[in-house]
This record gives structure tokens, C-alpha cells and sequence, in this order.
């Protein structure tokens, strides 16, 4: 009888909707031409101007394509959905509008509702990704935004630097400390789900955010960390189709093959450590499958 349980629990998995829609998400700092080049950048033979952001506008379907900003993040709204509206009008999508949902009663109103449901691309703004799980989690908005991505082909959403990050699930939101190698410095929580089994963390390079990823995999060894580095973003498709896009690199952090940590021996305030996590760099143009629910538990 227990077997049979196991059974039914793995088919009715299987089945789970495999998502029809784009996710863009983004490790901020993506360039729209109007500010100077890093040297990186400008080492760069391959940087293409505005890449990320036409490969977004790309994607739009239909004729006169409706783009929604969400700039909930942010605690200057008015002036990041400024800068957005301004690059989309740039880049020839006239057809902007600003879901300005700043509290949970607003994630409620009938009129965002609408705005997504006539939305064929979704642009989460950065910020603070806690302030999007805490006014959007579990609200009408995000439950229409879930649907959308999972159900139409037609829809892209996407997120930049807070706005990536919130995408997937568990969320870092915080680090005590920059190195993030001490137990406990490392602050995680429920995202919003857009990619269940995945964390990820943005301004990565920039940062060196590569230990404080390796700790939230070595406490959750099933997900993938994902760090993305400014200016560079992961196309996902099929729900585990990644391609690579942008000037710097995606570092992927799997944790599937550890064979021994001590995170949770030691005390927090303590040094973890961790053997044989792999790490994977990804260049732009380059793909990576996301390993799927059978792969992690045949």
C-alpha cells in the first residue's frame, strides 16, 4: 500500500504543467545605451548594446504588444518605471503602462488584474526582492502572472537584479556579511515561485557572491544555485530550457554530487564547509538544462 502512494504521488508530479510562457531573468545593471561601458565591457568583443533588453522587445507577440512595468521593489517607483517606459519607447514599443502595486490591498484591484491579463510582456524593476514577496506572495496579481507564464506562449515575464532574484524559489534576500561564509549570514526565504527548485542571486561576479550561493545549496543540495553577473541573463523556456544571454557570465553552483558538509553540525556563526559541489560558467549563446523532477528522484 505504501508503494502504491509513492507511486501515485511521482505520476501526479509528472503531470504538473510544464510552463508554456518566457522567464528572463536578469543580474542587473542591464545596458540601455546611456551609460558608460565597464571595462569588462569594453574588453568585451562580443558586447552588443542593449542586448537583454532587445532580446525582451524581441519577444513580444501580437500587434501593438502591451509592456507592464513593475516597479514594487523599488522605494522610488515613479522614477524606475521613468527610466523603463523611457528605454521601451526607445526601442519602439510604445504601448507601456505601470502596475504601481505598492501594498497588498493593491495587488488586490481589478484594474492590475486587468493590466496583466492584456500584458504580453512583464518587467519586474530592482529593489529589494522581500518587498516583492511580502506585498505579492499569495495575492490575485501574482496568481494571474503564475497562470500566464504557465499557460500562454505568447507571454515573456521578467526581472532585473531584486526582480531575478524574487523569480525563484528558496529567495536569498539578505547577507550579514559580504564573504557569506559564516552559518547563518546567509538569509533565505520563499520567492515567488516562478522557478521552483532554484536560487538565484544577481550582481554576482561584482559582488563575490559565488560562497554565500554555495551555502544556501549545501543547506538545500536538490536546487541549483544560479548567480548572474550584470548586464547578462538566463532565457528560460519549457520550464528548464536556459540559453545564456548578455556581456558577462552565468555561474551555475549544483549541488546534487556533495559528499560532505558540515553545515549542520557546526553552530551558526561558524565557518561551513562543503566537497565536491560542481560549478559551471556559461557564456552568452551558451545552454544548460535545469534537471527535471525524474532526474532528482528516480
Amino acid at each position: 500500500m505504501a508503494k502504491k502512494k509513492v507511486s501515485n504521488r511521482h505520476e501526479h508530479h509528472k503531470e504538473a504543467p510544464i510552463p508554456k510562457g518566457c522567464l528572463l531573468a536578469i543580474g542587473g545593471r542591464e545596458d540601455k545605451g546611456d551609460k558608460e561601458l565597464s571595462e569588462e565591457q569594453s574588453r568585451n568583443a562580443d558586447f552588443e548594446s542593449e542586448e537583454i533588453m532587445k532580446y525582451f522587445v524581441g519577444t513580444l507577440k501580437g500587434n501593438d504588444p502591451l509592456v507592464v512595468v513593475v516597479p514594487t521593489a523599488s522605494t522610488d517607483p515613479e522614477e524606475i518605471s521613468k527610466d523603463y517606459i523611457k528605454e521601451f519607447h526607445k526601442l519602439g514599443v510604445k504601448n507601456v503602462e505601470v502596475l504601481d502595486i505598492r501594498s497588498r490591498l493593491d495587488a488586490r484591484k481589478t484594474e492590475f488584474l486587468d493590466m496583466v491579463e492584456r500584458a504580453a510582456g512583464i518587467m519586474f524593476t530592482g529593489g529589494d526582492q522581500l518587498r516583492l514577496t511580502s506585498i505579492l506572495g499569495g495575492s490575485p496579481v501574482l496568481q494571474l502572472m503564475k497562470e500566464r507564464y504557465t499557460y500562454d506562449e505568447d507571454f515573456i515575464i521578467a526581472g532585473t537584479s531584486a526582480g531575478a532574484a524574487a523569480m525563484s524559489t528558496p529567495m536569498i534576500y539578505e547577507g550579514e556579511t559580504q564573504g557569506g561564509y559564516i552559518k547563518g549570514d546567509v538569509r533565505i526565504t520563499t520567492g515567488l515561485e516562478f522557478l521552483k527548485n532554484v536560487a538565484i542571486d544577481t550582481h554576482f561576479i561584482q559582488r563575490g557572491r559565488i560562497i554565500r550561493v554555495s551555502q544556501c545549496i549545501a543547506t538545500n543540495p536538490g536546487c541549483i544555485g544560479i548567480g548572474l553577473e550584470e548586464d547578462t541573463a538566463i532565457c528560460v523556456t519549457k520550464g528548464s530550457e536556459v540559453k545564456v544571454l548578455g556581456s558577462g557570465l552565468v555561474t551555475i553552483v549544483d549541488g546534487l554530487g556533495i559528499t560532505e558538509t558540515n553545515i549542520y553540525e557546526i553552530k551558526t556563526g561558524e565557518p561551513f564547509s562543503v566537497r565536491d559541489i560542481k560549478v559551471h560558467l556559461l557564456a552568452g549563446g551558451d545552454t544548460y538544462t535545469l534537471p527535471t523532477y525524474d532526474q532528482l528522484h528516480i
